[in-house]
């Protein structure tokens, strides 16, 4: 039996004076009450309490046990909180992978105050747009930008990513505006390296439907803000996250084009290589994620 639970039962049952209140006060049934008290009694040999239709009074055995019972439940409870305080004072160090441009653009303005709430934690952050081997290179944590996460890692959805397809006015002004994705065989294009889908730029319509066209990149790069400064120069058409470019789009620099169309969904996630006695730092550190922008966007 779970002898602490019993004794949780039966201190209830003394200080609510009965079974019925105590088990109100437990959220069971006056009955489940009774066969832990007797279940009680049985492992410990001994009558604890006397019950009659209106009045309890407990035995001698009883009164000892209730008087110990209660230091023992004191005890455990002071102990849980000691322990749950220093699984929450985060110390040591914490390696993380993240892209490049969100890792400056996103994550930067955040950990300050990660760190005024856990200053003992050193973080050790590798900026990448690489698809780093966890194990093998001592990660962490990874946050990724992608359609669909690894099935060989448990990942948590922190927020929507959303993708605009845009270019400099300049660029269009010379060129023409597409207005289906099929137009953009005509056109130059700025192609991301580490796109899921590669140099297939998938659409989708209002309906749904979806339309792939393989464009043909004057540059390929690792990075989004490269790509962006050949932009705002009037190099082409590009896909970025709007962290990366929303500024430009209000202030005029670039111009989003095929509005009409969704680019596909795109999410960044909080992954880590498994489930199995998940450290504070990382169960915390997502939590603050989830904090930040889970209920901020999509």
């Amino acid at each position: 039996m779970d002898i602490v639970k019993a004794m949780q039962v039966f201190v209830t049952v003394v200080d609510e004076g009965g079974f019925s209140k105590a088990a109100d006060k437990l959220d069971t049934s006056g009955a489940a009450i009774s066969r832990q008290i007797a279940a009680l009694e049985n492992h410990l040999g001994a009558l604890l309490m006397q019950r009659t239709t209106r009045r309890l009074s407990l035995t001698e055995p009883g009164e000892a046990l209730y008087e110990r019972a209660q230091q023992i439940l004191t005890s455990i409870a002071e102990t849980e909180a000691v322990v749950g305080q220093y699984a929450l004072r985060l110390s040591g160090s914490f390696r993380i992978s993240a892209p490049l441009s969100f890792g400056i653009h996103q994550l930067a303005p955040i950990l300050p105050e990660f760190h005024r709430r856990h200053p003992d934690l050193m973080f050790d952050i590798d900026l990448s747009d690489r698809v780093v081997d966890l194990v093998h290179e001592g990660f962490d944590l990874a946050i990724r930008i992608t359609r669909a996460p690894s099935p060989n890692l448990i990942a948590r959805k922190i927020m929507r990513i959303n993708m605009i397809v845009c270019a400099a006015p300049g660029y269009l002004a010379t060129r023409g505006e597409p207005i289906t994705p099929a137009e953009l065989l005509g056109h130059d294009t700025l192609g991301y390296s580490y796109l899921s889908s590669s140099d297939n730029w998938v659409f989708y319509d209002a309906e749904g439907a979806e339309t792939r066209v393989r464009i043909r990149p004057t540059v390929h790069a690792t990075n989004g803000d490269l790509l962006r400064h050949l932009a705002l120069a009037n190099g082409g058409i590009m896909a970025q996250p709007d962290f990366i470019v929303s500024k430009d789009i209000v202030s005029g620099a670039l111009k989003q084009i095929l509005p009409e169309w969704s680019f596909g969904e795109f999410n960044l996630y909080a992954v880590y290589a498994s489930r199995r006695f998940l450290p504070a730092k990382m169960r915390v550190f997502i939590d603050y994620l989830v904090e930040i922008w889970g209920t901020s966007r999509g």
